[in-house]
């Protein structure tokens, strides 16, 4: 009989579930019947509603204002089209964000279409902004080599040449390959450090970064190094990017706790051994203004364990805690995670910004980076990282250690 009443019991919760999931919901969101209607377009902020728009840049979010608007099935900008979020939209408004491409066929026009193919069209300029210059393969490649500078916008066209230029107004002659977000090109004969310009026919944009920018060194072993730590590190400087730097080279086992051969894998710096004033590398108070950058070249595939990078304090010289303690915040560099395993086609600048040390040795988060007092002395070592990956005989060479305003 108790069985009975049990599975009853549950023939009518279902029943009920069945019956709530078969329960419209009020609110939601509904295409509507109809004609839309824009009156004007404006900049989504409240604040500014006043501020009326004939045109917009691309990757811009704006407001439509008019009628009958949850009627719109898809809109376009010129012949882009855009992604439609229908939490953003009601009968009077809707916020949209303008296409990043670039249009092919230019009328200067938006096209709301409603779901029966009904469509209708309101003047409105999609401009193309000027280049934005985010990144570069190598900040310290060598002239007469190759490198890529990636952003958005990078625009050619036959009438309007894109054009480069270096710091020190030296141009670029040789560029090898256009994109809208990458351009390939040589380095002239000549480059100097600073920024690198782009131009198009949309205007100029400067690069956010500093090219062989040499700010905030800390190691280039040259004439920074990390001597006065048990590990200074094993020199080479052949085929370097700018004179001597660090290799680490060696095997790596699979389990991410094995410590393997410490002295291949690892440099420390202790600055008041090395002749350095005492005192930290950079403010803790502008962490958040702040990019950790170096250049590594990877030669043989890295499949295994973390490239730890932590910044201990002046007191800690002569002392290994830091190793294994997690009060001492780290970045944790594992690029091969994503790929199952990682190397570079030559040098490469690898950026990470100071707000991302905030791990501990086996990949668990810190709170936050501390605020004072762990700046005054660095290590870099290949260990844990709380992944597990396969073995692997790589060879790594490492240079340049920076930090250096975000720009």
């Amino acid at each position: 009989m108790k069985t009975f009443k049990y599975k009853s019991f549950l023939w009518v919760s279902v029943f009920c579930l069945v019956c709530m999931g078969c329960k419209e919901y009020p609110d939601a969101y509904k295409i509507a019947d109809g004609t839309p209607e824009v009156l004007y377009v404006r900049l989504p902020d409240a604040a500014a509603a006043d501020l009326l728009l004939d045109g917009a840049f691309l990757g811009n979010t704006i407001c439509i204002v008019g009628n009958n608007l949850r009627s719109v099935y898809e809109l376009y900008f010129n012949d882009q089209k855009a992604i439609l979020n229908t939490s953003l939209i009601t009968d009077h408004t809707l916020i949209v964000t303008v296409p990043r491409g670039i249009p092919e066929v230019v009328t200067n026009k938006i096209y709301l279409i409603t779901k029966k193919g009904d469509k209708v069209d309101y003047p409105f300029k999609s401009k193309v902004p000027a280049p934005v210059v985010s990144a570069i393969s190598c900040e310290y490649a060598p002239d007469g080599g190759e490198a890529v500078l990636y952003g958005d916008f990078f625009i050619d066209d036959p009438n309007v040449p894109l054009k480069i230029t270096m710091a020190g107004n030296i141009p670029v002659t040789e560029i090898k390959n256009i994109q809208k977000t990458e351009v390939r090109f040589v380095i002239p004969t000549g480059a100097q450090k600073g920024y690198i310009n782009v131009q198009t026919m949309y205007g100029t944009g400067r690069s956010h970064f500093q090219f062989r920018d040499d700010r905030g060194m800390i190691l280039d072993w040259d004439k920074l190094n990390a001597n006065g730590g048990w590990r200074s590190g094993n020199l080479a400087e052949e085929d370097g990017i700018s004179g001597k730097y660090v290799v680490f080279k060696g095997n790596l086992a699979e389990d991410p706790s094995d410590w393997g051969d410490e002295n291949a894998f690892s440099f420390n710096l202790w600055g008041i051994a090395n002749g350095r004033p005492e005192g930290d590398f950079f403010s803790a108070a502008d962490l958040d203004k702040l990019l950790f950058k170096f250049e590594i070249n990877i030669l043989a595939p890295w499949s295994s364990k973390a490239m730890q990078i932590v910044f201990t304090s002046w007191s800690t010289q002569g002392t290994n805690g830091y190793y294994g303690d997690v009060s001492y915040p780290r970045a944790l560099w594992m690029p091969w995670t994503s790929t199952g395993s990682y190397q570079t086609d030559g040098w490469i600048t690898v950026t990470i910004p100071m707000t991302e040390f905030r791990y501990g040795p086996n990949g668990k988060g810190l709170e936050k980076p501390n605020s004072s007092g762990f700046y005054g002395g660095l290590s870099m070592f290949v260990w844990h990282g709380g992944v597990t990956g396969k073995a692997c005989s790589t060879e790594m060479w490492i240079d340049n250690i920076r930090v250096v305003p975000m720009e």
